[in-house]
């Protein structure tokens, strides 16, 4: 099977592979709006997206609903026409759609098309304890008949720890998408809320993915590391990690398998 990967912006991702059209995290609003984020936390956005309309889509990958950076006016405008949306299990309270805990799955079903199942990978976006600050947020493993190397991972918006390293001894990785950008805010000084670069090569490390894709570095105020310091961590990384990174052009599909 073929699977590309078109980067949007932020976190938002089109996923097609044999049919499916899959969108992650949708943010489409145009550039300059500053979105607060409670607890005296804002950023504003600087990028637009690559694409400004993906067309018909089968579902949304929603890895949190609460944040504007990850769903924002345009993105929630576009869950109403979406057939299925998986998010967390509060999440889906608020915007509908299938809620997940960690650890749980959901499969995507379709004549014609591979069954993909769906499950929910932990997330902690933020320092320990920030869960009920911060929210609840996972990612997803993607898997259908026909891989061979593993499954299509979504890191979602979170720092390495703990629950996102269990994924290395749970889930066998081919394609891993990984949410960087090293998110911080002035009143909360050098926390960090999303991966650093050296957090990802530690993480490539522990997965051994075939591609690493970087999302989640770019369009922000709020990230602290962009593509160069991603880049710069990538480079003291053993040539083994660091040739598992792929560089998407925004706005440009392209196959990753």
């Amino acid at each position: 099977m073929t699977l590309r990967i078109t980067h949007i912006g932020g976190p938002t991702t089109l996923l097609e592979v044999d049919g499916w059209r899959l969108l992650t995290d949708p943010t489409f609003d145009p550039p300059g709006r500053r979105y607060a984020f409670g607890w005296g936390t804002s950023s504003r956005k600087l990028d637009g997206p690559a694409v400004a309309d993906v067309g018909p889509v089968d579902a949304v990958l929603l890895t949190h609903d609460h944040h504007g950076d990850n769903l924002d006016d345009a993105g929630r405008a576009l869950l109403a026409g979406a057939p299925r949306v998986v998010t967390t299990v509060p999440g889906a309270r608020r915007v509908g759609g299938t809620g997940l805990k960690p650890w749980s799955a959901t499969r995507l079903e379709a004549p014609g098309k591979p069954t993909i199942t769906v499950t929910a990978t932990p997330c902690r976006h933020g320092p320990p304890l920030s869960r009920p600050i911060a929210g609840a947020v996972i990612g997803f493993a993607l898997n259908w008949e026909g891989q061979r190397d593993g499954a299509l991972w979504i890191s979602g918006d979170t720092v390495l720890y703990g629950g996102v390293r269990a994924v290395a001894d749970r889930v066998p990785v081919d394609v891993a998408v990984l949410h960087l950008g090293a998110v911080g805010f002035p009143i909360t000084g050098p926390l960090r809320y999303s991966m650093t670069g050296e957090q990802a090569v530690e993480l490539c490390t522990l997965l051994r993915p075939r591609v690493a894709v970087p999302v989640h570095y770019a369009g922000w105020a709020h990230f602290r590391e962009g593509r160069a310091e991603v880049e710069a961590a990538f480079r003291r990384a053993p040539e083994d990690v660091r040739s598992r990174v792929r560089w998407l052009e925004p706005g440009v599909a392209a196959q990753v398998s």
